[in-house]
């Protein structure tokens, strides 16, 4: 087995490289920030070019690492839809903590219109939708989704309207998710599991890879047949990828599989360039 040890997902996007929006905040964003100085000039004390944070949903590994940003200088910029903010509030209270520290200047992310911008970002629109995939086990919406709980986001530069689709947890293909992957140059998609079975298999859930929120690669109506319809200047990347994915080993059958298909593996310390 030849494979990458990697950190858990989370992704920073930028229009000028020093002006960043933080998307979703990794038990693991430490490292992922030492690793990446472009996130830590260094002009002052506790200096930092993340400018906003933009959280996906309330699951704990796109959460938890917010719990490492909480001696920032002043209250975050956090953008997440109101029922991400609600399970944050109650079931798994991060923002009261956080409360204690920096503090939150929370914004609601819209699910309609043209999208928005964040002061301080120059250079990039955000347009966010609302995914079919599952709220986390402390949320009351759990195995009931509602709108909201999981987003999609479009990422445009406004000076080449190049476009990034960002979705690391999709559960179900439904026509505006689709719509949105057709319409970008690069997609960053679920690639959680292999198979819908994988782990009832390995006795790590008795759910699967749907139930749990997330469309697996393979079998019928999996994500690499939607990847195959893509236009064929898309790049295609898979991120958020479950331990049990033997996408990872390099040598895989499976892995082999995704090069034919011209689909590539996210990795940490991944640049995409659009």
């Amino acid at each position: 087995m030849r494979a990458v040890a990697r950190t858990q997902s989370s992704i920073a996007v930028s229009a000028d490289l020093d002006h960043w929006v933080l998307f979703n905040a990794s038990p693991d964003i430490l490292q992922q920030i030492r690793e990446f100085p472009a996130l830590q000039p260094a002009r002052a004390l506790r200096d930092t070019a993340i400018q906003a944070v933009f959280l996906i949903d309330a699951q704990i590994d796109h959460t938890t690492g917010l719990y490492m940003l909480r001696e920032h200088r002043q209250p975050l910029e956090l953008w997440c839809h109101a029922l991400v903010r609600e399970d944050l509030m109650s079931g798994n209270p991060l923002f009261k903590v956080l409360d204690h520290y920096c503090g939150v200047n929370w914004h609601d992310v819209p699910l309609a219109g043209a999208g928005f911008v964040m002061d301080g970002v120059p250079g990039l629109r955000f347009t966010a939708l609302p995914l079919i995939s599952n709220a986390p086990p402390y949320s009351p919406h759990r195995d009931h989704p509602q709108p909201g709980d999981n987003v999609g986001v479009t990422i445009t530069d406004t000076a080449s309207d190049k476009r990034l689709f960002y979705a690391p947890g999709l559960g179900q293909m439904e026509p505006p998710v689709w719509a949105a992957m057709q319409a970008a140059d690069c997609v960053l998609l679920d690639g959680t599991l292999w198979t819908d079975d994988e782990m009832i298999k390995l006795g790590a859930s008795k759910k699967t890879s749907r139930a749990m929120g997330h469309l697996p690669q393979s079998g019928p109506g999996g994500m690499l047949e939607w990847l195959d319809r893509l236009p064929a200047g898309t790049r295609k990347v898979l991120i958020h990828i479950n331990n049990t994915n033997p996408i990872l080993d390099e040598d895989s059958a499976q892995r082999q599989e995704l090069t034919r298909r011209g689909v590539e593996v996210a990795h940490d310390g991944m640049e995409i360039e659009l």
